[in-house]
C-alpha cells in the first residue's frame, strides 16, 4: 500500500536554480534504448507544459527538468494518490560515444524523447571483402 505524501509549494517565478534549492523535485521514470544510430532517453514528466521543460549538458551529463503547474495540482480532491507531486528533475552520464552537437528532444504527450546520436566512430561498420 502506498501512503499519502504532502505535496510541497512550488512557485513558479523562481530562477531554474533557485528552485533547484527551494522545491521539492522527483525523479522522473525513464527507458532508454539504442537503434544502430541512436540511443533514445523516454522521461515520463505527466503534468508539465512543454514551455516548462530544460535540458542542459554540463560537466559530461544530461540533465532534464521539468516544473509543474502545482496550483492545478493542489486544487485537486484526491480519492487515490498514489503518485510523487512536485517538479522533475534527473541528471545522466554521458558516455564518450555519444555526439553531443547533435542531440534532439521532443516533448508529447507527457513524454520528454532526448534522441543522443552516436558518433560515427561507434557505429556498426560492415566491411566488404575484395
Amino acid at each position: 500500500m502506498v501512503e499519502n505524501k504532502e505535496m510541497v509549494d512550488v512557485k513558479t517565478s523562481r530562477s531554474w536554480e533557485e528552485s533547484l534549492e527551494k522545491e521539492s523535485w522527483v525523479a522522473p521514470l525513464a527507458d532508454i534504448h539504442e537503434t544502430a544510430d541512436d540511443y533514445f532517453l523516454v522521461a515520463n514528466m505527466p503534468g508539465s507544459a512543454k514551455e516548462n521543460i530544460k535540458i542542459k549538458l554540463e560537466e559530461g551529463s544530461l540533465v532534464i527538468m521539468g516544473r509543474i503547474n502545482y496550483d492545478e495540482v493542489k486544487g485537486r480532491k484526491y480519492i487515490l494518490k498514489e503518485t510523487e507531486s512536485g517538479n522533475y528533475y534527473r541528471k545522466f552520464k554521458i558516455a564518450e560515444s555519444i555526439d553531443e552537437s547533435r542531440i534532439d528532444a521532443s516533448y508529447e504527450n507527457g513524454q520528454l524523447i532526448v534522441k543522443l546520436p552516436k558518433h560515427e566512430r561507434v557505429k556498426p561498420k560492415t566491411i566488404s571483402i575484395k
